[in-house]
């Protein structure tokens, strides 16, 4: 198939030809960016939900009940599931979509599992052409859910037009999300497993902490709700959809939303130039690496300087 007949089958909904298109920007196929040129002018459409938060915390079966819903409004859903990866293959593990397992057979929902391969951003290196590709291929609303909240794991936020952070009673994970310094990058907080005794208390604790913080940034326009969930009981979530659109047409309809679509359309095209440098730094530097490495190995040379002389090889 060539990448016309791929982009226009992209362009028209097809599943196969979309899974197709995220295995090429897995596999960093060169023609992967010719492909994206050809879909560009459809992309941009599609809204996309960060979920994010401890591992254990219900992320994916929060995404399958936001899905239930979507899909019931009539939406068409891109569903890109962070896993770990396996320390043998490198491929993903495949918890999350396990939890979505009652729409695979749902023409549309497309739901993609990706190994997280080490990156440290909490999602795949590939996820961000990944969420382009879904949108292009005509699916409005995608659910991007990470690998599990960490100090590291923040780039939700900057990929993502609504990103929520979930958290679960008796984890201490109020305490973590402070310590993460992940208070501030969500814009609905969700406590699952609500039904627990003490999940009072986390709501408590986390509405506390957000007044702290409004009344230390009273510029802020938007204020975080608290959302209680529970899949047991099937409670919750048709007040997190609300929340979920109530945050969509703030960010319509205000400035602060508009800037935050400038800052997310600025982390991607600088997030695009690195991997596109690294990969580019990569191919003309891997003649001058062994090399170099010999001389490291005898001693002949520092780790400083022998990458000063590569970055000098590449430049000349």
């Amino acid at each position: 198939m060539s990448e016309a007949q791929l982009a226009e089958r992209l362009l028209a909904g097809e599943t196969r030809a979309l899974a197709r298109a995220i295995r090429m920007v897995e596999d960093r196929d060169p023609s992967i960016a010719s492909l994206l040129r050809q879909v560009r002018e459809r992309s941009g459409q599609a809204r996309v939900i960060g979920v994010t938060g401890p591992p254990g915390s219900g992320k994916s079966t929060l995404c399958d009940q936001i899905i239930q819903r979507w899909r019931a409004g009539g939406h068409l859903v891109g569903v890109i599931a962070v896993d770990p990866s396996s320390p043998f293959t490198g491929g993903a593990i495949l918890g999350d979509r396990v939890r979505m397992v009652r729409h695979t057979l749902d023409p549309g929902v497309f739901i993609r599992s990706m190994a997280a391969r080490g990156h440290l951003g909490g999602l795949a290196a590939a996820a961000r052409e990944a969420v382009r590709l879904i949108d292009a291929s005509g699916r409005e609303r995608t659910l991007l859910e990470t690998v599990g909240v960490g100090q590291s794991e923040l780039e939700v936020m900057q990929t993502a037009d609504t990103t929520i952070v979930v958290t679960t009673p008796s984890s201490g994970d109020a305490v973590q999300i402070i310590k993460a310094g992940i208070l501030e990058i969500a814009d609905i907080h969700v406590v699952s497993k609500s039904d627990r005794p003490d999940a009072r208390s986390t709501i408590s604790d986390l509405k506390q902490m957000l007044a702290l913080g409004i009344s230390l940034d009273s510029s802020s326009a938007w204020r975080p709700p608290v959302v209680a969930t529970s899949s047991m009981k099937g409670e919750g979530f048709e007040e997190l959809v609300s929340a979920l659109e109530k945050h969509k047409a703030f960010l319509e309809t205000s400035e602060a939303g508009r800037a935050r679509s400038r800052k997310i359309a600025e982390f991607r095209m600088l997030k695009t130039a690195e991997d596109l440098l690294r990969i580019r730094f990569q191919e003309r530097s891997a003649g001058r690496v062994r090399a170099l490495a010999d001389r490291l190995v005898s001693r002949e040379i520092n780790p400083y300087a022998a990458g000063e002389q590569l970055i000098e090889g590449i430049g000349a």
